[in-house]
């Protein structure tokens, strides 16, 4: 029996990135799969997000496993599109268990318009799937296990002056009070909610040219060492998918209320 037969994961940002990475590995280890994406543009955003084309792989990649999977278009800004997504899963799959708030923008050297957006996705869009869950999570009376994707720039102050990059900072550091409230509220529940702290990570939302030449206008602006203390210049979308298996998983079943670096020692080395 695989770690998690019979579970059913809801997972935002899930066309690509990490979120793509997180849903195959779930589903190796057993779990249906609720896929959410918004697969279209923000105009703060410099890089291209994700299209339906990247969803649709997301779900061949799936069901290569074995695992069954529902995949729906949603922006986590519109928690009414993102409820109705998370229940035409749920009514495919018959019930919910593992919640993976991943979807997020790095808008980091837009103006006022990237400090909104930023906060819109990547903290009131963290929020929007915690609430759109937790009912049925409660309702079932089973428990359950939400991880909510920070950074390691929600633990330490690091980055630049740009309106983008300062909400980017203020969101993911907002993801970990999120994290610690729910965590309480949720406990008597036996729902677990913690919340993971990546490194860079080699995704479309760092490995692309407008991400490159702000880190690039950071070191020459200032002595800021964006490094990790490990010999690795980034981690893989699967390094941070395997910490959020085993964090969903019964072998963490005491786990809440933690803020998770996967980070190569970058957080220690501050």
């Amino acid at each position: 029996m695989r770690a998690l037969d019979g579970k059913v994961a809801f997972i935002t940002g899930a066309a690509r990135g990490q979120g793509r990475a997180e849903a195959v590995r779930l589903a190796s280890d057993g779990a249906s799969i609720i896929a959410v994406d918004i697969c279209d543009q923000i105009a703060s955003v410099p890089y291209p997000l994700a299209t339906p084309d990247d969803l649709a792989l997301t779900v061949k990649l799936v069901e290569d496993t074995g695992a069954r999977i529902v995949a729906q278009q949603a922006d986590v800004r519109d928690q009414a599109a993102l409820q109705s997504a998370l229940q035409a899963g749920v009514d495919e799959l018959g019930r919910l268990d593992i919640v993976v708030a991943n979807a997020g923008i790095a808008p980091m050297q837009s103006g006022p318009e990237g400090w909104q957006d930023v906060i819109d996705v990547n903290l009131t869009g963290v929020y929007h799937t915690a609430e759109v869950a937790i009912p049925t999570l409660v309702e079932q009376g089973d428990g359950g296990s939400i991880v909510l994707t920070s950074s390691v720039v929600g633990l330490v102050g690091m980055g630049s002056d740009d309106p983008g990059a300062i909400g980017y900072v203020a969101a993911k550091h907002g993801i970990v009070g999120l994290m610690r409230l729910y965590a309480n509220l949720l406990a008597p529940h036996s729902i677990r909610v913690n919340s993971i702290h990546p490194a860079g990570v080699d995704t479309p939302m760092i490995n692309n040219e407008a991400t490159r030449q702000w880190l690039g206008s950071i070191a020459e602006k200032s002595p800021q060492d964006m490094g990790n203390a490990l010999p690795v210049q980034v981690l893989q979308p699967e390094d941070i998918a395997n910490a959020v298996a085993w964090l969903v998983s019964d072998e963490a079943r005491y786990i809440t209320g933690v803020a998770l670096p996967v980070d190569a020692g970058s957080v220690n080395k501050r």
